[in-house]
């Protein structure tokens, strides 16, 4: 008996998508020009799977940040934020991020996947009931396990599953923790998040809502679907990313309650791993300056989304969801799926390939995600390359692509 014995039918499925085409779990681009275009060997491939929303990530205000923060205090803390690895730019950051959203307290993670550990795990233990909407990500999945607390699933974007659900339980009792997602990253719905703060309400327990793919791009001031919904100051706890909108590396949660800071004593994810370098969280604080100061970001996002999903509609593929963000296209099987992928990629777009087991109902689809850097053409170019890979596929002519 080998340790990896197990993983024998996990090496089998993916030795059957990788044959005789790319691995797409291991592109790897050897330059990056642009927030929209990237380069594989010697070919310019179109970036329509990055979630770099906002297009941020070469923008100069944002590069000479992380360069002034790496020239002033290194390339790397060396430690927790409860041992040495609390820097000024770190406080900044949260005093910021916390008057952004208009709350009382905020607080930085070096991952947004850690953000989501902490946050969950440091507010509920044994004893407590955590109710997850059945498509979360694998983060708060996690999160879930290691706080202890009893898990709870209901149907997806279903506040009518979440009201049986509580409704099952001890109205009287307060440990009732609930988390949805804002934007689901895989298919891009979006949460009636109104009608879950109304149920969560009804029975007296607490609402987490992650907007790690959603900030930036919906609300008023690019808060979230929170804000979108108009409930953001009666939800209970928000936790995102900055490696999305923010186009840098790290994540934070926000929340008005008094005694939120008490996470940074309980919250392990928090405590005993080192914090984010002081470049990261110096381009993180220029990336916010830049999202506070063009709001037209958000418009073009939006622009894009529409534009793409359009498209894509037209031309007669299945879509999971109306026009966000993220754009996700069925491809009914694997198979079809994994050689799509790599025909797109030999057209010169490149898009996320995502498979069960790590999909929600078992889905094979590739998922685009705009930005606002990507040009009117560069969409076109996307909706065009799909078409071709397609109607090659049907025709059994795919050498002729790209």
């Amino acid at each position: 008996m080998d340790l990896f014995d197990k993983f024998k039918p996990l090496a089998a499925a993916y030795a059957d998508l990788t044959h005789g085409g790319r691995d797409p779990f291991g592109v790897a681009f050897d330059r990056i020009l642009s927030p929209t275009v990237g380069m594989i060997g010697d070919r310019e491939v179109i970036l329509a799977g990055t979630n770099n929303y906002l297009g941020l990530t070469f923008e100069p205000e944002v590069i000479a940040a992380a360069q002034e923060g790496a020239a002033r205090y290194g390339t790397g803390t060396t430690g927790s934020r409860i041992a040495n690895g609390t820097y000024g730019p770190h406080r900044a950051l949260e005093a910021e991020m916390a008057a952004h959203f208009g709350m009382a307290g905020a607080i930085v993670f070096t991952t947004g996947y850690q953000a989501n550990l902490a946050a969950v795990a440091g507010l509920a233990g044994p004893g407590d009931q955590v109710f997850i909407d059945a498509d979360c990500h694998a983060s708060i999945y996690d999160a879930c396990k290691l706080s202890g607390a009893e898990i709870i699933r209901f149907a997806h974007n279903d506040p009518k599953s979440l009201d049986r659900r509580l409704g099952r339980t001890d109205p009287n009792a307060s440990n009732k923790l609930v988390i949805v997602e804002g934007l689901y990253s895989m298919f891009g719905d979006i949460a009636p998040i109104a009608e879950f703060v109304a149920v969560k309400n009804k029975h007296n327990a607490y609402l987490m809502v992650d907007e790690a793919h959603s900030f930036g791009t919906f609300g008023a001031r690019g808060l979230g679907v929170s804000e979108a919904d108009g409930v953001l100051d009666k939800v209970d706890f928000i936790v995102g990313t900055f490696s999305k909108s923010l186009a840098g590396i790290g994540g934070f949660a926000v929340s008005n309650h008094p005694q939120f800071n008490l996470l940074r004593l309980a919250a392990r994810a928090y405590m005993f791993t080192a914090s984010s370098s002081a470049a990261s969280v110096e381009a993180t604080r220029a990336a916010l300056k830049l999202i506070q100061a063009r709001p037209a970001l958000k418009d073009k996002v939006w622009a894009n989304a529409r534009r793409l999903h359009k498209g894509l509609t037209d031309a007669g593929f299945a879509l999971f969801a109306p026009a966000s963000p993220v754009v996700a296209a069925d491809m009914g099987d694997p198979a079809k799926a994994a050689v799509f992928w790599n025909a797109l990629l030999s057209a010169g777009v490149y898009v996320n390939l995502a498979m069960p087991p790590g999909t929600p109902n078992s889905k094979s689809l590739l998922r685009c995600s705009v930005s606002a850097a990507h040009t009117p053409e560069q969409i076109d170019r996307v909706v065009a390359s799909f078409i071709a890979v397609d109607r090659a596929i049907k025709a059994n002519t795919l050498a002729a692509v790209g």
